[in-house]
C-alpha cells in the first residue's frame, strides 16, 4: 500500500515544488514505483519533470471535478519508475468548484496499491487544495528554507495539520521538517538551523539540501537533479533525503 506524503508550506520559495520532484526522482532512483501529483495551479512540478502542461488535457483538476478516472490523468513512466499526475492553471478554479473535501482522497485510494511512494506538491498556501492533500495523505512534509524568516507560518501550518487530524484525517501525521537552500558561507544558515531545532518539536531531517546551481538549472531542462547532474551535491543531498524517508517508513515513523 502506497505511503501517501503531502509536501507542503503555505510560504512560497522555500524548495517545496523541487523538494516534490527531486524527492520523487531518487524514489524511483531506488526502485520504489512512484506517483507523483501536481496539486499547484502553477504546474512547475508537472514542467519539471518534462511535461508540457499546457497540453495535458487531462489533469488532476478534472479528476477532481469527477469528470474524468484517476487512471486517465496518470502519465506513465515520465522516469523510470515514475509516474505523474499533472496540473495546470485550470486547477485555480477548483477552489470554487470544490464541494468534496474527500475527492482526492477517494480518487487516490482507487490506484494506491499501484505505488509504493504517492507525492502530492501543493499550492504555497493554505487553501482548499492543500486541505484536500492533507485529508488524502499519510504525512505531511515541510520544506523549510535557511533564511530569517524560515520559522514564520510554520506555527500556522502545524496548526492546520492538527485542525485537520481532528475534523477530517484522524491519521494524519507530521513526516518531518527539511532543511532547503543551506548556504554553507553564511552564518545565517546554521543559526536558523538551531532556531528550529531549538523551538520545534518535531522529526527533522539529518539531510538538509543545499543551496547549488545545478538544483535551480534542472526544472528549465525538464529534469530532475539526478539525472541532470547526477554527481551534483544537491543529487546526492536528495539522494540522502530519499533514504531517510524509506528507512523512516521501515521503521514505522
Amino acid at each position: 500500500m502506497g505511503r501517501i506524503i503531502a509536501i507542503a508550506n503555505q510560504k512560497g520559495g522555500v524548495g517545496k515544488t523541487t523538494t516534490a520532484i527531486n524527492l520523487s526522482a531518487c524514489l524511483a532512483e531506488a526502485k520504489q514505483r512512484v506517483l507523483v501529483i501536481d496539486i499547484d495551479p502553477q504546474g512547475n512540478t508537472t514542467s519539471g519533470l518534462g511535461i508540457d502542461k499546457e497540453e495535458k488535457e487531462n489533469t488532476i483538476y478534472e479528476v477532481m471535478l469527477g469528470e474524468i478516472s484517476i487512471e486517465q490523468a496518470i502519465c506513465k513512466e515520465a522516469f523510470d519508475c515514475l509516474d505523474v499526475i499533472p496540473s495546470n492553471v485550470n486547477l485555480a478554479g477548483a477552489e470554487i468548484d470544490l464541494i468534496d473535501i474527500d475527492i482526492l482522497k477517494k480518487s487516490i485510494a482507487q490506484i494506491r496499491k499501484n505505488y509504493d511512494y504517492i507525492i502530492l506538491d501543493c499550492p504555497p498556501s493554505l487553501s482548499m487544495l492543500t486541505v484536500n492533500a492533507m485529508t488524502a495523505a499519510d504525512t505531511v512534509l515541510v520544506p523549510i528554507q535557511c533564511e530569517y524568516y524560515a520559522l514564520e507560518g510554520l506555527t500556522q501550518l502545524i496548526h492546520t495539520i492538527h485542525l485537520v487530524q481532528k475534523k477530517l484525517n484522524p491519521n494524519l501525521e507530521l513526516e518531518g521538517v527539511v532543511f532547503t537552500m543551506y548556504d554553507s558561507r553564511t552564518n545565517l544558515s546554521l543559526q536558523v538551523v538551531e532556531n528550529v531545532k531549538d523551538n520545534l518539536k518535531q522529526n527533522i531531517y539529518k539531510t538538509i539540501i543545499p543551496r547549488n546551481i545545478r538544483l535551480a538549472e534542472a526544472p528549465s531542462h525538464g529534469l530532475p537533479i539526478n539525472i541532470y547532474d547526477t554527481k551534483s551535491s544537491g543529487a546526492e543531498s536528495y539522494r540522502l533525503l530519499a533514504q531517510e524517508v524509506m528507512n523512516n517508513r521501515n521503521e514505522g515513523k
